[in-house]
């Protein structure tokens, strides 16, 4: 073969070449500018859920994590406010409100732990209308579309380990739940005496259970919303291709 012939053939590979490695690199730009398929959106907003849940939880179940974050920290019921003023009066009576605060925000804390599941398992029922109708509604859209469908199941789940902590002793083996009810037994012995009737005493009857598990659940899914409007808003927070994909497309229009 002669050395002309030879060197069109190797420009013709490098030509051929070439054209494959610009084609390849066409059809990716193509496809990233194709309009967004069913599939595309609903692991998008599968995607922000998960990503926004476990940030959140990761955040709270920490030490401090409700406690020491004044957006969310549990205080004692509003019913309480009188225990508490009273007893902040006394001695050594504020230190057991305070116990009392420490242990609620430790119960939630250790109740935070076990979320991360409960969440996955939730969003896998996502239907196309419900993910389209949250990429294009508020900046806590998908945070109210989840509230709703799963705030019954994941208090049921969530009972058993707020329950579970507030009889754990955690000091000198007093449980929160022990410290609770020393703190209102007095006060409602005195509250429902003539003398609390007269000066317009009343009685708590919170159920503290209960209320434990709704200013929980209340402050994981404000941690939610500020992380999905995050996504929302902010492209250095959309940590995934699909995120990027389908959050920059609404902003975009």
């Amino acid at each position: 073969m002669s050395k002309m012939k030879i060197l069109g053939f190797v420009l013709s590979l490098f030509v051929l070449n070439a054209c494959a490695e610009l084609t390849q690199v066409a059809q990716t730009v193509a496809s990233q500018n194709l309009p967004l398929s069913n599939s595309d959106i609903i692991n998008g907003l599968k995607e922000a859920l998960l990503v926004g849940t476990d940030s959140s939880v990761t955040h709270l179940s920490a030490v401090d994590g409700y406690l020491k974050d004044l957006t969310i920290k549990i205080l004692l019921p509003p019913e309480a406010k009188t225990i508490t003023e009273n007893l902040s009066k006394l001695p050594g009576g504020s230190k057991l409100v305070n116990d009392v605060i420490l242990r609620i925000n430790r119960a939630a804390e250790d109740a935070a732990r076990g979320a991360k599941p409960i969440f996955v398992n939730s969003i896998r029922d996502m239907t196309f209308a419900d993910a389209l109708q949250i990429l294009k509604g508020p900046d806590n859209a998908a945070t109210h579309y989840f509230e709703q469908k799963t705030s019954m199941q994941l208090g049921e789940l969530y009972r058993p380990k707020i329950r579970e902590s507030l009889n754990k002793g955690l000091v000198a083996g007093i449980s929160t739940q022990q410290s609770w009810n020393e703190l209102t037994k007095d006060w409602n012995k005195l509250a429902g005496s003539t003398l609390g009737q007269i000066t317009g005493m009343k009685v708590v009857e919170v159920k503290l259970e209960d209320y434990i598990v709704q200013q929980a659940l209340k402050g994981l899914f404000l941690k939610i919303a500020e992380r999905e409007k995050d996504i929302r808003t902010n492209a250095n927070a959309r940590v995934t291709t699909i995120l990027k994909r389908v959050f920059g497309s609404v902003n975009s229009k």
